[in-house]
């Protein structure tokens, strides 16, 4: 990485989880897939695109629509929750430049928050899997605001746990076109990284091809 001495060092970094830190699309994917296999559907690329990044409830609505179970929202995402914690525990891997990345970012001092519309449940187990819990200053699910991403409630409520003001020295990494929405509606600047081919993320203000990525240590300053 290239240190840039003239630029601001960032207020503090926000990162996504599933499919930004951790590869743990792959962990959804699968989760998904058994859900309508149990169904005899078959899930497709398409229904992919239609769940990365929701949150529970706008999931859960897609789901019974898909699976032609009106009503059973909230049931559908409790069983894909089920799922999904089942899946995790085969195994997940951190996503390309994660570790290298959080360990520049926390030598320099820089406050670091993970926000994640995923349960708490989820999120900390697969933090514990991988073996990077103890990286950020606080951990967030946006089931503890009053609405997830897409809304900037998560982003607005990490800023304030971390005691930084929301606006564009506030870094926001996201790989889904909601949780973009949200940063950029809290005010952050976004890097946008896709996990699942195909999303756009056209509202972010930088756009990455991984953690790695030039793009990414250039405008963190590291």
């Amino acid at each position: 990485m290239i240190l840039a001495v003239d630029a601001p060092h960032p207020d503090a970094v926000l990162f996504d989880n599933d499919g930004l830190l951790l590869d743990t699309e792959s962990v959804w994917s699968r989760a998904e897939q058994d859900l309508f296999e149990r169904r005899g559907r078959a899930f497709t690329s398409t229904n992919k695109l239609e769940l990365v990044g929701q949150s529970a409830a706008t999931a859960g609505e897609i789901l019974a629509r898909r699976l032609d179970e009106p009503g059973r929202a909230e049931q559908l995402i409790e069983e894909l929750n089920d799922l999904v914690v089942a899946e995790l525990e085969r195994g997940v891997e951190a996503m390309v430049g994660a570790r290298e990345l959080l360990v520049a970012l926390r030598e320099r001092g820089t406050p670091l928050a993970l926000v994640s519309n995923s349960p708490m449940v989820f999120v900390r187990r697969s933090l514990e899997i991988v073996g990077i819990e103890d990286s950020f200053d606080i951990i967030l699910s946006a089931h503890e605001v009053a609405a997830p991403k897409p809304a900037p409630d998560p982003y607005l409520e990490a800023c304030r746990r971390l005691g930084v003001e929301p606006g564009p020295n506030v870094f926001a990494l996201e790989d889904s076109p909601s949780g973009v929405a949200a940063a950029v509606a809290a005010g952050l600047t976004v890097i946008g990284i896709p996990s699942v081919e195909g999303v756009a993320l056209d509202e972010a203000h930088h756009l990455a091809e991984s953690l790695r990525d030039q793009v990414v240590a250039t405008q963190l300053v590291l």
